[in-house]
């Protein structure tokens, strides 16, 4: 969902405000990505390799990505990076182009994994960018030693006063609801999403809630002791870790065993898009081995690039970044909801909100 580095606050706004492509250019390539999501170094290389330049502009949420497009966006960008279930909220909208895989001879180097998912049959529309996966994250000296549980979140009498909060993006959290409830985390039946809203609407009336906090800032706000546990994503939470070695010495990130999300970044094209074939060049570009390898090693989330394994740093290839055998039975890909189901999450989450 979404890196990710799915919320970046003000800075990232400022960013979005003041980056806004304006007329295309044949020399520039317009690409719309999570932020501190690409190593700079990498953008660079592809800048000297086609002598042209990248024009990056941000987004914090899929929502917001889908909603800028919609607003002419799609013919203002080369290339997107959307999460696994709004890949066919994208092209059913009609908002991206089918790739052209004579132009693409590096989307061999992807695991079997990501080849024909089930997101995007055949890779007509996508490829795989980054994976990851989103779990709980809490500080040791405020609630203690916690099982792998959603029970920090959603049980009082487990956490009946250590502030806490969760992610307001509505399928993640409804979807951890699920499975606090036993439904599984990829759950879609009307029933069970309502008794997840009800939970969360419980779980909102506690003293101790904190309010609707991203992964970014969730875990900036732990470093500060404003809050004591929230939902995250592994990348993050080794890249902080990694910058904040004594910040985050009792902060840990765990795998609910009830379930979680496993996610995939992939990138598109627009469907108007202003230079489609250097859009190819570059995703091209991204799946080469070694530039993969590069990727994963700045951002610190797992790549999906075959190739690319053998390069990765050893802290990559260990949890959280590559989640254990147990890890990977609890995890579950977010649903692509469509249609009328599309459209009841959406207003029953709305409602959740509002309350």
């Amino acid at each position: 969902m979404i890196q990710r580095f799915a919320a970046h606050g003000l800075f990232t706004a400022l960013l979005v405000l003041s980056a806004s492509p304006a007329i295309a250019q044949q020399d520039q390539l317009y690409l719309f990505n999570w932020s501190q999501y690409m190593d700079p170094s990498i953008i660079e290389a592809f800048e000297a390799e086609y002598d042209v330049e990248v024009v990056e502009n941000y987004f914090n949420s899929n929502g917001e990505m889908f909603s800028k497009l919609q607003a002419g966006g799609v013919s203002q960008y080369d290339v997107i990076v959307p999460s696994n279930y709004y890949v066919p909220r994208l092209i059913a909208a009609d908002l991206v182009q089918p790739l052209d895989h004579s132009q693409l001879p590096n989307l061999g180097n992807l695991m079997d994994a990501f080849i024909d998912p089930a997101y995007d049959p055949d890779n007509t529309y996508s490829a795989a960018y980054q994976w990851g996966t989103t779990g709980l994250v809490y500080d040791r000296d405020a609630l203690g030693e916690q099982p792998a549980s959603w029970d920090v979140i959603f049980d009082s009498e487990v956490n009946p006063d250590a502030p806490f909060a969760v992610p307001e993006d509505g399928q993640v959290t409804l979807g951890a609801a699920c499975a606090w409830l036993g439904h599984g985390y990829d759950c879609t039946g009307r029933d069970q999403l309502e008794e997840a809203a009800r939970l969360v609407l419980a779980t909102k009336e506690r003293s101790n809630f904190a309010g609707f906090v991203q992964g970014t800032p969730v875990l900036q706000q732990l470093v500060r002791g404003s809050v004591s546990a929230g939902v995250t994503y592994n990348g993050d939470y080794i890249f902080f870790k990694s910058e904040d070695p004594e910040g985050f010495e009792a902060i840990e990130f765990v795998i609910p065993e009830e379930g979680a999300e496993i996610w995939v970044d992939t990138m598109m094209i627009p469907a108007d898009a202003p230079n489609p074939e250097l859009a190819h060049a570059f995703i091209n570009f991204i799946l080469d081995a070694e530039v993969g390898a590069q990727l994963s090693n700045w951002n610190y989330y797992s790549s999906p690039n075959e190739a690319a394994l053998p390069m990765l740093d050893e802290v990559l290839q260990n949890p959280p970044v590559n989640p254990s055998e147990a890890d990977m039975e609890a995890l579950r890909f977010t649903p692509s909801l469509m249609g009328d189901d599309l459209q009841f999450l959406q207003q029953l989450w709305r409602e959740v909100q509002a309350r």
